[in-house]
């Protein structure tokens, strides 16, 4: 967790998911339970090193849950935690924003 929570709870929330990759990461969890590789493929761009990071740091602040499956190979899954649900009508309201957005650009 954060070593300090903000009183402005925007702040709060910016602290949480205010990075673009945590953003995204939360944006595809939505849809259900991905494994490493799939989130990474899904985040084009993104370097495995800064993927581990923020999917420890939200597992840490309990926006995800890991499962590791002990098989060989070993099978790791990530999916939002209760927590991480309530961010939904955040994130979809980012998107229905980008889409309305980018439809008013298209049409100047």
């Amino acid at each position: 967790m954060h070593e300090e929570i903000s009183r402005c709870p925007v702040e709060t929330t910016l602290g949480m998911i205010g990075e673009k990759w945590k953003v995204l990461i939360l944006f595809n969890l939505l849809n259900g339970t991905m494994r490493f590789g799939e989130i990474k493929r899904a985040l084009d761009g993104i370097s495995q090193k800064v993927l581990t990071h923020h999917l420890r740091a939200m597992e840490e602040d309990g926006i995800l849950s890991r499962k590791v499956y002990a098989e060989v190979p070993p099978r790791v899954e990530y999916s939002l935690t209760p927590t991480g649900m309530t961010l939904k009508p955040i994130i979809d309201t980012m998107a229905l924003w980008g889409i309305e957005y980018l439809a008013g650009r298209n049409n100047k």
